[in-house]
């Protein structure tokens, strides 16, 4: 008993130091303020954390003027010490991005159920109005399969593609416009944290299940079929695939089998040995060139490869006059309009993030999203469809120097040409090839060691994850994400009412406090029950938390393996909210 008793002198002793520290350091209360002050306050800390307005201080006018500018337009920013060396760097990674852009803008096109020209047009536009308003250095934008892959899929539910192409471009402008408009509003209104509750479980199940999809989809171009399923689910695509076995074409699957060989080759070099970036990035490009020469020189269309087709030449038309916010299907552009927004925006904002961290520079959230907000809405009246910053292509120029966002000008610049001079090549393009550089692109979507690190952190959000991943290859795309989102929002709601509380433990020889069952050496200190609760409290938890506190009291001393009750003295509450 000596030792327990001198332990517990000790631990009086402690407290009665603590008592007169008080004394002597006395907490005061903060000086009065009015309840407009402390509204502002709060206001400032919730929805300006960065503080935006603070290099205006002290500043003169004119001053103000050129920093105001800057904010808005942060090309006027590095543009006036833009140099030589950095356009040579930027020449390079945007002719680069561009070899990949241009297939892929096709592709992604007719994975949306639109004219393969509208992706060229995608790619144009947007990255003019990206590299005014942009603050990244190496972000990339252009139509992105996942947000093509939403887009097509939603409108189509109640507009058919083939029926009414001309209403479902109009719908398809619409929901972009939409899009920008909610995009930018949350980049004004500094809403950026409403992106949150996508949670990097949420994504990662989404993008995987989302990636599958896309592949799945491409089965109609790989194989050949012409009467394929407009449904996405996993079951009904190989239904259709397996009940249109005489529409397969020998032809089609062994081009395809040989250009996805040869794409995911490059991709496999490009990921061994990052210094050959370029193999991958121009691997799309040749595919179409050698598959077009191919169907050119031997007829291929003649013998059951579809082709592209003609398309038009020239710069984007205006379409501002098609958009459509008719009651009839205002539901639908609204909906369509917020997941691709959403989701899009996620992308743009995680890739951007990423690119600055390893290059050690700072992208404003607030003002990326005002970006991709402004050039979908520009690009709706421009006949472009949703885009982002792509991940693929960001890495490219990445990987290719690009020293700032003239890249995306480049880009803009070698795709114009093409607009103008180059359609007439892509006439004989097989739809096979097209295919075969979606099924490479989304591949990469599929990230199983995220995967496998959310199973070994929190089993909880592993299974948010497979709760998308299933929910969008087995339901739908948009509903597997509300499945995904939903659980995370009930996540979050079970730690806000019902938080963790531990009981902590000393380290022998030491004043740290620590949870027993994450360190074996603490020790319970006999007469004491120390527990930390890990989240504020507030309303929604004093009843658990009084109900679960009590407990503890009653369990004390069985609960921590003790060969008899003993007496407990003190309960400490360690509400620090770790």
């Amino acid at each position: 008993m000596e030792p327990i008793h001198q332990s517990m002198m000790n631990n009086f002793n402690s407290l009665q130091h603590l008592e007169i520290t008080r004394e002597v350091h006395k907490v005061i209360p903060p000086p009065p303020r009015t309840t407009l002050a402390k509204f502002k306050t709060r206001l400032k800390e919730t929805f300006f954390p960065d503080d935006p307005l603070r290099q205006f201080k002290g500043q003169p006018l004119k001053r103000k003027w050129i920093l105001g500018a800057q904010y808005i337009f942060p090309i006027l920013q590095w543009g006036p010490n833009y140099s030589l060396k950095l356009f040579k760097s930027d020449i390079i990674s945007g002719l680069t991005i561009a070899s990949l852009a241009i297939p892929q803008g096709i592709s992604y096109a007719k994975l949306a159920n639109l004219p393969p020209i509208v992706g060229l047009y995608s790619s144009f536009v947007p990255p003019l109005i990206y590299a005014v308003f942009g603050s990244s250095k190496d972000l990339a934008v252009g139509p992105v399969s996942i947000a093509s892959l939403l887009l097509g899929s939603m409108l189509r539910e109640k507009v058919s593609p083939t029926k009414e192409p001309l209403l479902f471009l109009q719908l398809a402008f619409t929901s972009t416009f939409i899009a920008g408009v909610l995009q930018a509003s949350l980049g004004i209104l500094r809403l950026g944290f409403i992106i949150d509750f996508l949670s990097k479980a949420t994504l990662t199940g989404f993008m995987a299940g989302s990636a599958i999809i896309v592949s799945l989809q491409q089965l109609k171009s790989l194989l050949g079929i012409v009467h394929f399923t407009k449904k996405m689910g996993i079951i009904d695509v190989f239904s259709s695939v397996f009940h249109n076995t005489k529409e397969w074409s020998w032809q089609t699957i062994l081009m395809g089998f040989c250009f996805l060989v040869f794409l995911l080759l490059a991709r496999h070099i490009s990921m061994k040995r990052p210094k050959l970036f370029w193999v991958s990035a121009g691997a799309p490009l040749v595919s179409v060139i050698l598959s077009t020469l191919l169907v050119f020189v031997f007829k291929g269309q003649n013998h059951g490869i579809s082709v592209i087709g003609k398309l038009e030449e020239g710069l984007n038309p205006l379409s501002w006059n098609m958009l459509r916010f008719q009651k009839k299907y205002l539901g639908l552009v609204l909906n369509t309009g917020l997941v691709t927004g959403i989701i899009s925006l996620t992308e743009g904002i995680a890739v951007g993030r990423t690119f600055a961290a390893l290059r050690d520079y700072q992208v404003d959230g607030n003002k990326e999203m005002i970006a991709i907000g402004t050039m979908n809405m520009v690009g709706s009246c421009t006949s472009c469809y949703i885009t982002t910053g792509a991940f693929s292509r960001s890495a490219v120029n990445y990987n290719a120097g690009a020293k700032s966002a003239f890249s995306n000008i480049v880009m803009a610049i070698t795709v114009m040409v093409t607009l103008l001079f180059l359609m007439p090549l892509f006439r004989y393009t097989p739809n096979v090839v097209l295919g075969s550089i979606i099924v490479t692109a989304v591949i990469g979507l599929i990230d199983v060691p995220t995967a496998y690190l959310i199973w070994k952190i929190d089993k909880f959000d592993f299974l948010v994850c497979l709760c998308a991943f299933f929910g969008v290859i087995f339901i739908s795309v948009e509903d597997g994400l509300s499945i995904a989102v939903g659980i995370s929002i009930f996540k979050i709601l079970m730690q806000i009412t019902r938080p963790k509380t531990v009981i902590m433990g000393n380290i022998p020889g030491t004043n740290i406090y620590r949870n027993l069952h994450h360190y074996e050496e603490a020790k319970v200190i006999p007469g004491f029950l120390i527990l930390s609760i890990e989240a504020p409290i507030n309303f929604a938890n004093t009843t658990y938390l009084n109900d679960r506190i009590s407990r503890y009291i009653e369990d004390y001393g069985f609960e921590e393996g003790m060969k008899k009750h003993s007496d407990l003295h003190f309960v400490v509450l360690d509400m620090t909210g770790k």
